[in-house]
């Protein structure tokens, strides 16, 4: 596997694992993703990480759900 490949399952699980945990749990592990999809040189996925941080600061669990979404679905398409 490679480093990139490992770097993005690591998102994935971080982002799969937002399901549960405390709010601030759950903020911290969408501050990672944003991290390093920026490290990843991947400034508009990174920019939607933290509207979609932003929405769960907010309560607006509906948008929350669809950037997470889209984030899951946009960074399983970064390994091709």
């Amino acid at each position: 596997m490679t480093k990139t490949a490992a770097r993005i399952d690591v998102l994935l699980s971080t982002l799969n694992a937002t399901d549960v945990g405390t709010l601030d749990s759950i903020r911290e592990k969408l501050r990672l993703v944003e991290e390093e999809l920026r490290e990843m040189d991947q400034p508009e996925l990174a920019e939607r990480a933290a509207a979609t941080l932003l929405a769960l600061t907010r309560g607006d669990m509906a948008e929350w759900k669809r950037g997470r979404a889209f984030l899951q679905s946009k960074i399983g398409h970064l390994r091709s």
